[in-house]
């Protein structure tokens, strides 16, 4: 399979474009390479393909984010990276570019442009097919430490299950849902108009009596009032990967909204937001932290012990160091989420702790070795 070429080279913008360029770039390209301005052209349909896809990515924030961050792997559902995008098996052969034209060429309803169906049967005209149900997004805090580990949650969520009564039809028990009158089935209402840019195009509504199924339900189920779908309550099991960061998600598949005409469940995005730290402060894989050190340890230098997420771990202190000295812990820092057995660092700054109250003793020795040092000392 040949290799993707990256998004911002297929469109010919830079990687800081702004969503003016990017639209402006892809209007041009969709016009060079439209199937109607090329009948019979293969590569012109495949690099319209490509500028679609990448539109589709480039004018979405948190496609264009994903894209930025972990390139095409971003949309890869086997990969580490399409899982902490959130993205991981997003279908771009399954993209309704009705909404792409509407935006760009000001067409209303999906069309059919002259008959080309290369991303199946026209787009997002025609008799409905299959459909991948939508999906569900939900919040979920976890601790600091729930982020570095990983966890499992388990949540409790409103969940539309199919009707038992019905099974799944929306019809009546005995009756069966039947081909719609005005559509023929079809799911579809098409009347052709001129455009500027394509000649002639087919307008492709979808038929306002069935919704675009092609079938009607005479007699509602009284269970589900001919939806098909009955509201229950599902409990579902989270593993949250060691190492996810704040704003990241986790994706469970088949936990969303039901499919449309036959189509799968949806899936469950779960985002989660990590609960600040006392003490620790993350960036990335590292973590940060300060550790007061007393005078005379930092002069004469000694063993410390020091937090971390692991737990306290022993430090020798080297004669003279100064405050402020940035000390690093290898392999104390965050599990890598897209990698396996990469861990970051944990970075220490030393500072110098001032004793807010000392002893008559204390007072004594300190002030004898700041007169050893030839400092006028306020003995006040």
């Amino acid at each position: 399979m040949a290799q993707k070429r990256d998004y911002y080279e297929v469109l010919g913008v830079d990687k800081n474009a702004d969503d003016a360029a990017i639209k402006k770039a892809y209007r041009a390209l969709a016009k060079k390479y439209h199937p109607d301005a090329n009948p019979g052209n293969k590569e012109a349909e495949e690099k319209f393909k490509e500028a679609g896809e990448a539109y589709a990515v480039l004018s979405d924030p948190k496609k264009r984010e994903a894209y930025d961050r972990y390139g095409h792997a971003a949309f890869d559902a086997n990969s580490a990276a399409g899982q902490a995008s959130g993205f991981g098996g997003f279908d771009f052969g399954g993209m309704d570019f009705s909404d792409i034209f509407s935006d760009l060429f000001g067409f209303g309803g999906g069309r059919s442009y002259g008959g080309f169906g290369g991303f199946g049967g026209g787009y997002g005209g025609g008799q409905r097919m299959p459909q991948k149900g939508a999906t569900v997004r939900i919040n979920m805090r976890i601790t600091f430490e729930e982020a570095i580990f990983g966890c499992e949650k388990e949540i409790e969520l409103a969940y539309k299950d199919e009707c038992p009564e019905c099974g799944g039809t929306g019809a009546k028990k005995g009756t069966s849902p039947v081909t719609c009158d005005r559509c023929k089935g079809r799911g579809k209402i098409t009347r052709t108009t001129t455009s500027p840019f394509f000649g002639q195009v087919q307008n492709v509504t979808t038929c306002p009596d069935c919704g675009g199924t092609g079938k009607v339900i005479k007699e509602k189920c009284p269970e589900c009032r001919g939806t098909g779908y009955i509201q229950t309550k599902k409990r579902f099991k989270i593993n949250i990967p060691a190492g996810i960061d704040n704003g990241q998600a986790v994706r469970l598949s088949g936990a969303g909204e039901p499919g449309v005409n036959g189509g799968p469940r949806g899936d469950l995005m779960v985002e989660v937001t990590v609960s600040p730290h006392p003490i620790f402060k993350r960036q990335g894989t590292s973590i940060f932290s300060t550790v007061p050190v007393s005078f005379a340890k930092m002069v004469l230098g000694g063993p410390i012990r020091i937090k971390t997420v692991d737990g306290m771990v022993e430090y020798e202190v080297k004669p003279g160091t100064p405050t402020d000295t940035k000390v690093r812990l290898k392999g104390k820092g965050v599990p890598s989420v897209n990698a396996r057995n990469v861990r970051g660092d944990h970075y220490v700054t030393l500072v110098v702790e001032v004793p807010t109250t000392l002893t008559r003793e204390q007072k004594k020795a300190l002030e004898k070795y700041a007169q050893s040092l030839g400092e006028d000392v306020n003995k006040a």
